[in-house]
């Protein structure tokens, strides 16, 4: 396993360390990030339908309006966003592309909008069911473009916090729909579900109004041929607008010459996934964030909440939007600090530790759960409330932040949409599954239905441990080198004697005596050095 071995107090880009800087004293970064909160609002509308519906159907005034659907028809209402955003798959890594990460955002927000309205209106389930397949839509578009634009934008030094942040804030919007939703049951009209349905809009508003104010993607600039624009977005972003700054030099000319070798000598279609070895590497990671991501015992709670707390006799509404609620801002809580602990413990040992905390404790929540079936005693519903919350800290540790940053960063920018797109299907698929099989099989099973997640948490250790590689303290052009090989076309010492003559050709002088040496560590581990 390869480990940094630069100072604490700088960081690593084109083979070359740079001191650390501190970001909210710096005006142009500082700038950047407040700006790029606005595309995180992405991921904190997907968290916020998740809890609202959740809250909508402990609601009695939500049952009455809709005749009080049953375990197949609320499976539907939850299941149907999921099919929205499958069948806008196949066209998000192409809106991102080819008309910009920006646009990607703006054109999901704007579908989004309108589904908003429509589920707001609500005045049949199918017109309920064909707003949430709207929002669905919308929702993978936007995800599809505003992860890329945070990645391809933020500070090296910061990649991995900021990419996690973006995930983690899906419990942000949790937060707001579980509190929204205990605040409005109160309300003794329809008004208590249509109130939360209504402000599932704002964060999608405020990004259709601000998100001009981003600046695009320099990597997608560079694609699209607008060299020059990308290199004044790099400097003003990271460099107080001097374009002469080696960082900047650096990142423009390492962006530039791997896009140029991507289109030199790579595809970018989608059988370029399966056609080299590195890449189905990179596939058996996507395909299982996506899936482990959903289906780990998290989609009971995170949608049927109600269901799993009336299994251990808590049926009350106000105690289950109590429990709700708070459940999400410990998730958030957990979610947040660890982005700032990425860098420091790395990907792949906080994906080891959360996937076993969480087969341990889903045990011992399993455990408890057959306990009250048993005996109906307090103390064994108290102990499984308990085990719920110990589950998500593990959870929160890896599978939250980390299902986009990594997936984001294992991926070359010509396939980086696609593979992103890849990994969001497999969410989708999975989440179509939690939506509409768990709340039948919970009524039907009960707590054996557990035992499930038991055997499948167990299956997720083991493709961690076989599959997840570290990508520590890498810069996003060279983490390539730990798929392909240190001769790689792209990325390793091969890639840099191509793009020294393809930039040369170009007319681009690089002063970047990049190199990478070897040397004996331990019995399966990489030192990298810059020299």
């Amino acid at each position: 396993m390869p480990f940094y071995t630069a100072s604490k107090n700088t960081f690593e880009v084109g083979g070359k360390e740079f001191p650390r800087i501190t970001w909210y004293k710096e005006p142009g970064i500082r700038g950047l990030y407040v700006l790029l909160m606005l595309a995180v609002l992405t991921s904190a509308t997907n968290g916020y339908d998740g809890s609202m519906m959740n809250g909508l159907q402990t609601l009695q005034e939500w049952k009455d309006s809709f005749n009080d659907p049953g375990p197949s028809t609320r499976g539907l209402l939850n299941a149907i966003m999921s099919v929205g955003s499958i069948v806008a798959l196949p066209i998000t890594p192409y809106i991102a592309d080819i008309a910009g990460r920006r646009v990607g955002v703006m054109t999901g927000c704007i579908i989004m909008v309108i589904g908003v309205v429509l589920q707001s209106i609500g005045a049949n389930i199918a017109m309920f069911i064909a707003a949430r397949f709207l929002i669905g839509f919308g929702v993978a578009i936007a995800h599809g473009a505003a992860p890329l634009l945070i990645a391809e934008l933020v500070h090296p030094q910061h990649r991995a916090i900021f990419t996690t942040i973006y995930n983690s804030t899906w419990y942000l919007g949790s937060i707001v729909a579980a509190w929204l939703t205990y605040g409005t049951n109160k309300i003794p009209s329809a008004w208590s579900w249509r109130v939360p349905s209504m402000v599932q809009a704002a964060p999608s508003i405020i990004q259709l109004i601000a998100i001009w104010l981003v600046p695009e993607s320099p990597r997608y600039l560079i694609s699209r041929g607008h060299n020059e624009k990308a290199l004044h977005v790099l400097a003003t972003a990271h460099a107080h607008g001097n374009i002469d700054d080696e960082l900047v030099q650096i990142e423009y000319h390492e962006i530039r010459e791997t896009i140029t070798l991507e289109k030199e000598f790579e595809g970018n279609g989608w059988l370029q996934l399966f056609k080299t070895k590195g890449n189905r590497h990179r596939l058996v990671i996507l395909i299982s964030l996506g899936f482990f991501s959903q289906w780990s015992g998290n989609g009971l709670v995170s949608y049927y909440i109600g269901d799993v707390l009336k299994g251990i006799g808590i049926t009350k509404s106000k105690e289950q939007l109590e429990i709700n609620g708070i459940l999400q801002i410990v998730n958030f809580a957990v979610a947040l600090g660890m982005c700032f602990m990425i860098d420091k413990f790395g990907r792949r040992p906080l994906f080891l530790v959360a996937t076993g905390g969480m087969l341990v404790s889903f045990c011992a929540w399993t455990i408890c759960a057959a306990r009250f079936h048993m005996t109906e005693v307090k103390s064994a519903a108290n102990a499984e409330i308990a085990f719920i919350f110990i589950y998500y800290v593990f959870y929160n540790c890896a599978w939250s932040g980390l299902l986009v940053g990594y997936a984001v960063e294992i991926l070359p920018y010509k396939l980086r949409a696609k593979g992103l797109t890849l990994m969001f299907l497999a969410v989708d698929l999975s989440l179509f599954f939690n939506s509409y099989v768990n709340p039948v099989a919970l009524k039907a099973l009960g707590w054996k239905y557990y035992i499930v997640y038991d055997v499948w948490l167990a299956f997720e250790l083991l493709i961690v441990y076989l599959f997840y590689i570290e990508t520590q303290n890498t810069a996003l052009e060279e983490i390539v080198k730990y798929f392909d090989g240190e001769d790689a076309l792209l990325g390793g010492n091969l890639a840099t004697d191509k793009a020294r003559t393809l930039l040369v050709e170009n007319g681009i002088d690089t002063k970047l005596p990049i190199t990478t040496e070897h040397h004996e560590v331990g019995e399966n581990e990489e030192k990298r050095t810059a020299v």
